[in-house]
């Protein structure tokens, strides 16, 4: 899924988001590589606007919200739109920050320990038997497809399994929040939530420390989640991520 950034602070608001806004200041806190744009009001709010994404979509996004609320720290979804050509989110905030927000940046063990833990209570939560939808590689590789992405066919056979969870879809270093002691304290972006095998959460979470943290670090997340790393399933689930 798309990088994000920082945008700059004179970005011009969608009237779309003022008008969501209900006259609430607006700080802006997150551009993806597709347009989309993230708000923070001076209510306790976030906005979340952009294009439709055929990989990721708000709705469904929602939807998973609201069902992996009843087992973790999740934002309380406010309201959820679309019309031809945009879709959005409103979330009430967390008293959390992002794992990457720049008060980690000289604390990063702080941080990619805190990831590892949170990823491991996220997928002791949520219960298998009662999550309704899946993220495995099959699914995978066919939703790429429709979107006219084809996964090398030497993907297509994935490792056996190891540990059936639900997993978070798009468990990269910023969708983990940290309380202010820097403990796991909620979860954000689970558009693509659904079961799987463990390691392709794990494989993702830990590559995601090269991109925030820079080397060094991917091991330590993977010990914090409380397991060897499997350098196999490491390898496997990380091409899948990149080429689906």
């Amino acid at each position: 899924m798309g990088g994000v950034s920082i945008p700059a602070s004179s970005i011009e608001v969608p009237s779309r988001v003022r008008a969501l806004a209900r006259g609430a200041a607006l700080t802006p806190v997150w551009r993806n590589s597709l347009g989309g744009l993230t708000f923070r009001t001076d209510d306790g709010r976030y906005i979340k606007w952009g294009p439709h994404d055929a990989e990721a979509n708000m709705r469904d996004e929602a939807e998973r919200m609201r069902w992996a609320r009843r087992w973790l720290p999740v934002p309380d979804v406010l309201e959820q739109g679309q019309d031809a050509e945009h879709e959005w989110l409103v979330t009430a905030a967390l008293p959390a920050s992002s794992a990457v927000d720049p008060r980690w940046a000289a604390k990063p063990e702080v941080a990619v320990r805190a990831v590892g833990r949170g990823l491991r209570a996220l997928h002791d939560a949520l219960p298998v038997a009662e999550c309704p939808w899946g993220w495995s590689t099959a699914e995978r590789i066919a939703n790429a497809a429709e979107r006219g992405t084809l996964v090398p066919v030497e993907l297509h056979a994935e490792p056996p399994i190891d540990s059936l969870v639900v997993c978070h879809g798009d468990a990269c270093l910023p969708n983990t929040l940290l309380d202010d002691d820097g403990e796991p304290a909620g979860f954000v972006d689970l558009a693509a939530l659904g079961v799987a095998d463990r390691w392709a959460d794990i494989a993702v979470a830990s590559m995601s420390t090269l991109w925030n943290y820079g080397p060094g670090w991917e091991d330590t997340l993977i010990e914090a989640y409380g397991v060897e790393p499997d350098r196999e399933r490491l390898e496997y689930y990380r091409r899948l991520w990149n080429e689906s």
